[in-house]
C-alpha cells in the first residue's frame, strides 16, 4: 500500500471505501423500477373485452372505467368500491377535459352489473359512455 504525506509530520494511511459504482448500480436500479412499475401495474388485471364485427378505435380520450373478473373495478387503473364509485367518478371528472368515460368490461361480467356502473357515471356527470370492445377476426 502507498502512504501519503499528510501536512503534519507523522505517516498515515488514508483508506477509503469508493462508493461511486455502487451510486451508479443504485441508480441504474432505480431507473429500472421506475419504468416497469407502470407497466406492472396495466397488467395487474386481466379483462376479456366481448368481440363486435363494428368495433371501432376510440378516436378522443377519456376516463377509462373497467370491471375485471369478480366484479372489481378499477376507475383510470386505481381500484374502487361499487360503493365510492359515484364520488370518484365525480371527482376525475372535475379534472378532466374530457368528460367521455370508456367501459372496458370482462365479457363474462354480468350485464346488471355493467348497467349499475354506467348508470353510476351517467348520474356523475359523464358527457358520452362508450363501452370498448375487441374487433371480430374473420
Amino acid at each position: 500500500m502507498k502512504k501519503w504525506r499528510l501536512t503534519n509530520s507523522r505517516d498515515k494511511i488514508i483508506s477509503e471505501i469508493n462508493i461511486t459504482p455502487l451510486t451508479d448500480v443504485m441508480l441504474v436500479l432505480l431507473v429500472i423500477f421506475m419504468v416497469t412499475t407502470p407497466l406492472l401495474v396495466m397488467q395487474s388485471f386481466k379483462i376479456k373485452l366481448p368481440k363486435a364485427v363494428s368495433a371501432e378505435a376510440e378516436a378522443g380520450k377519456g376516463i377509462t372505467l373497467s370491471i375485471a373478473t369478480g366484479g372489481v373495478i378499477y376507475l383510470n387503473n386505481k381500484a374502487v368500491k361499487m360503493e365510492g364509485l359515484f364520488d370518484s367518478i365525480k371527482s376525475e371528472l372535475k379534472t378532466a377535459s374530457d368528460r367521455t368515460i370508456i367501459i372496458k368490461a370482462d365479457k363474462d361480467i354480468p350485464h346488471g352489473t355493467v348497467v349499475k356502473v354506467l348508470d353510476t357515471a351517467k348520474r356523475a356527470g359523464a358527457a358520452k359512455l362508450s363501452i370498448a370492445t375487441e374487433p371480430e377476426k374473420n
